[in-house]
């Protein structure tokens, strides 16, 4: 591995959420690293249109997410999940959004660069928001969860309740399969989400885990501490 520092990002083809993909990205491109992308069958991501909205995050935000997502040359040129290894990046971010809940956190090879960037010493991974499913369905070889017994925030179902309807139905149309907190909390996972604070970002050894869109800037900054940039 050369002198400089490198990131994978493994982005949902579903549908990301711009400030969690967009925010790490940046922060990590700004202190020198190496960022290439991953998806699950290499076609390049959209974000998720509704964290494109204006109303929501401001005109001028909307506009420079669209654009770092129009014309970023990683984002733009990913490579498919199977084609990534972990051992050739010093971290691994999982960037969320409601559409991990259909491809990445259940994705085989993505649950793979995700237990070898936490194993040994090396590597660390970054799991944001509803990403943080993962956890729920990834595996240890002796079948235990990665997540037993570890500290980690993530999207909370007192959030959820307030997208979804009484049928667990997105406002886009989409059925929610599953509800993250629930999931990792039965894969034995020690949840706490900080629902009093304005950001909330875990670190468990090799593990950083971030609750939602508002800590993505908290969790790139942790990643960089670790990474000691």
């Amino acid at each position: 591995m050369s002198d400089t520092q490198t990131a994978l990002f493994v982005v949902s083809e579903e549908g990301y959420w711009a400030e969690e993909c967009i925010e790490p990205l940046n922060a990590l491109g700004a202190a020198g690293v190496d960022v290439t992308v991953a998806t699950p069958s290499g076609t390049a991501p959209e974000p998720d249109e509704r964290s494109l909205d204006p109303e929501t995050v401001g005109e001028e935000t909307a506009e420079r997410y669209r654009e770092v997502a129009g014309a970023d040359p990683a984002l733009n040129d990913p490579i498919p999940l199977a084609a990534a290894s972990a051992a050739d990046h010093d971290a691994v971010v999982f960037p969320g959004g409601h559409g991990t809940v259909w491809d990445v956190n259940q994705d085989r090879d993505a649950r793979q660069l995700l237990l070898e960037a936490v194993a040994g010493e090396d590597g660390v991974a970054l799991v944001v928001c509803h990403a943080v499913g993962i956890l729920a369905f990834t595996r240890e070889a002796d079948g235990s969860f990665l997540v037993e017994g570890r500290e980690v925030t993530g999207f909370p179902n007192a959030w959820e309740a307030d997208i979804v309807d009484d049928d667990d139905v997105l406002p886009d149309g989409r059925k929610l399969p599953y509800w993250v907190e629930d999931e990792v909390v039965a894969a034995g996972g020690l949840w706490d989400a900080e629902l009093d604070a304005d950001t909330s970002v875990t670190v468990d050894g090799d593990l950083i885990t971030a609750r939602g869109p508002g800590s993505s800037e908290a969790a790139a900054e942790t990643l960089i501490d670790v990474l000691e940039l």
